[in-house]
């Protein structure tokens, strides 16, 4: 699925550990994990009900940490979301483990390896999962790794941000309120990005971490997606003002809906679709209650997980208009279905292909387009 989580089947699990025993304090991170949790369960952010949002503080041994993890994962069906920070720490084989109150550094069974915290992730049924680390001590740990962060901790079908690359330490800045990477991410989401639209995607929120952290001389954020997962949104774009990326028409709270007249493939079409969702702000439940045509909240899951143009329109029209959109920007979604509906299926792998006459125009289209841009003066 694309677009905004579903708040009824999305979860959240914020791990923080500040007080160690035998390890330096982290005391940003206390700060870290109540500022994100009110950016999940707020109106601009998830929607989340605070019990699909849980903070698990100063967790003192592995059931402490994981079991809040595997209880996320069995209940969410949309997007599961485990962010750490922390001290990220390497055994005597290299691999990474993440700090508990009392851990040793190179002491994995006083810590929980992170491929422990990935198996549970990944018992659940969640189309996505998006994994946010900010380990204080992540240089140290990776600098003996092979490859960085991103690539050690990487999950089939997510979104991996990470605070450090494996050359040097995430920072918690003295005397400033939060970790000098979650402060960043928590600033972008709630100050927005100029120049981008409406929602903020997880690309767009790397980005403007990228540029920012770097601008600063802190350590340079990384990252890893996997499939379309770096098309989930974070929440509202607070520094978005007149919507005009968006689309051409104004939707609930001011927000445009997408035009769909450039769309030209399937996966376009249904990513549009996706965004249409989004810029309503409606979950997949209230969609399918408000649509002028009764359509189940199973079937607009389906329509937006789909990767082909649907044969019918109904579901389409009900749930364009269970979004809000107005009934004067409706036929203009209708006339781009028919015109896909017309494109031949893609062949199989392998098989020869013959671009139809439309394909063809839209192709020389954009060869004239990218020689008038290239062209020497």
């Amino acid at each position: 699925m694309r677009g905004l989580p579903d708040p009824a089947t999305s979860r959240a699990v914020l791990i923080g550990v500040s007080q160690y025993v035998h390890l330096a304090e982290l005391p940003a991170v206390a700060n870290n994990l109540p500022a994100l949790a009110d950016i999940f369960r707020g109106a601009n952010g998830w929607s989340l009900e605070p019990q699909h949002c849980s903070v698990v503080a100063e967790p003192a041994d592995l059931n402490a940490m994981l079991t809040p993890v595997a209880q996320a994962a069995r209940e969410a069906e949309d997007t599961l979301l485990i962010y750490f920070a922390g001290h990220g720490l390497l055994d005597d084989r290299g691999d990474l483990f993440l700090g508990l109150t009392g851990s040793y550094a190179g002491q994995a069974h006083t810590g929980v390896p992170y491929s422990m915290l990935r198996s549970a992730i990944t018992t659940g049924q969640a189309q996505r999962h998006v994994i946010i680390l900010d380990c204080c001590f992540s240089g140290r740990a990776l600098g003996v790794m092979s490859g960085s962060m991103a690539d050690h901790a990487q999950i089939d079908g997510s979104y991996l941000l990470a605070a450090a690359p494996e050359t040097k330490p995430a920072l918690a800045p003295p005397g400033e309120r939060f970790t000098a990477f979650t402060g960043e991410l928590l600033q972008t989401l709630e100050n927005g990005v100029d120049g981008a639209g409406p929602w903020l995607d997880l690309e767009s929120v790397y980005r403007q971490l990228l540029r920012a952290l770097t601008a600063k001389g802190r350590p340079v954020p990384q990252k890893r997606g996997r499939n379309t997962a770096g098309d989930l949104l974070l929440g509202r774009n607070r520094a978005y003002q007149d919507g005009a990326a968006m689309g051409h028409g104004a939707g609930e709270g001011g927000f445009h809906w997408p035009d769909p007249v450039d769309v030209e493939s399937a996966e376009e079409f249904i990513g549009a679709l996706g965004r249409v969702r989004a810029a309503s702000g409606r979950t997949v439940q209230t969609v399918s209650r408000l649509a002028p045509t009764p359509v189940a909240a199973g079937t607009i899951s389906t329509l937006l997980n789909r990767t082909t143009v649907p044969r019918t329109w109904r579901s389409i029209q009900a749930f364009l208009g269970g979004c809000g959109m107005p009934a004067d920007q409706i036929p203009r979604w209708h006339e781009t279905w028919l015109r896909l509906r017309e494109l031949p299926a893609q062949p199989a792998e392998g098989e020869p292909s013959e671009a139809p006459p439309q394909q063809k125009a839209v192709q020389a289209r954009r060869r004239l387009r990218w020689m008038s841009m290239n062209r020497k003066p």
